[in-house]
């Protein structure tokens, strides 16, 4: 390992971010987010700890959870070798802060970020170490003030690392977090990164943790701005509908939640992104004209938003 990068430094800072957050959403919300710190023994599947974060019922927040895990299994799970078969089968040590948080206002947006690191450690060869993480907005009905604010602070984020970074992770950022099925984005993106490594472990884990320390600029003006905002039925129920489409996603795309529960991970740290009420239906569309509509037509589409 580097001078400046060691899996202890990584784990203090990762604590240290997911504190800072949860400290923040706290104020905001008005109410005390919940702490499950939990322990995988050795010997077992996994191990390792954690510590999850969770606030339901709140004020701001409907359901936002704020997680933390650091484990150590004996072999990679194909979702985190579907890019690098050469370490197909090796002993892996992961550690990460993932959050999602889904306010009640449908004015507010559901919000996703994550900073994680890998390390595989294939028999008589040197660990592989690389980083991941991003975060993306996921709106119900749309405001172009708050997507070119939340695209603005990620590729300010990035911008010390390389002009080339944001509209790189932009991109797969767009790509990644689309519903194939649906032929659809999830939201309006941000910025993806995954399997990183090309600056170097000490460029590479401080270009991760930019984006982390950048989440909270990104996000808080936007639940400023429209917390307030009244609603009624409608835009719950229209809420709940295309929270449907982040169940979808999360389910049958995510790597992460692939990850963590074909690892062996604890169920129901992987499983807090769910939104808590959600509602389908058979083929509906919005009417031609209305907020709702416009959500499809200006905004669930890839755009140039910084």
């Amino acid at each position: 390992m580097s001078a400046n990068f060691s899996t202890d430094a990584a784990r203090h800072y990762l604590l240290e971010l997911q504190e800072r957050i949860v400290r923040t959403m706290e104020a905001e919300d008005g109410h005390d987010f919940r702490r499950d710190a939990w322990v995988r023994p050795v010997g077992g599947r996994l191990e390792g700890d954690g510590l999850s974060r969770l606030v339901e019922e709140g004020g701001l927040l409907e359901r936002g959870g704020c997680n933390f895990s650091h484990v150590k299994g004996r072999q990679l799970p194909p979702s985190a070798t579907a890019h690098r078969p050469e370490l197909a089968g090796a002993p892996f040590e992961a550690m990460g802060v993932s959050l999602v948080f889904h306010p009640r206002n449908p004015y507010v947006p559901t919000v996703h970020m994550n900073v994680r690191m890998f390390a595989a450690l294939p028999e008589g060869r040197e660990p592989v170490v690389w980083f991941g993480g991003g975060m993306d907005l996921t709106p119900y009905y749309g405001f172009e003030e708050d997507a070119r604010h939340f695209h603005a602070s990620c590729k300010a984020a990035l911008a010390p690392y390389g002009d080339d970074k944001y509209p790189r992770f932009k991109t797969w950022c767009d790509e990644y977090f689309f519903l194939k099925h649906r032929d659809e984005p999830r939201g309006v993106g941000g910025v993806f990164f995954d399997d990183f490594s090309e600056l170097g472990l000490d460029g590479s884990f401080a270009m991760t943790r930019a984006v982390g320390d950048a989440f909270l600029d990104a996000y808080l003006p936007i639940v400023q701005r429209r917390r307030s905002l009244e609603y009624g039925e409608r835009e719950r129920d229209f809420q709940a509908y295309r929270r449907g489409r982040y169940v979808e996603f999360n389910l049958v795309f995510d790597r992460g939640t692939l990850f963590g529960l074909q690892s062996g991970g604890r169920t129901e740290s992987i499983l807090m992104s769910m939104p808590p009420i959600v509602k389908w239906r058979y083929d509906w569309h919005p009417e031609p004209g209305t907020p709702e509509a416009r959500l499809y037509s200006d905004f669930l589409r890839p755009r140039d938003w910084a």
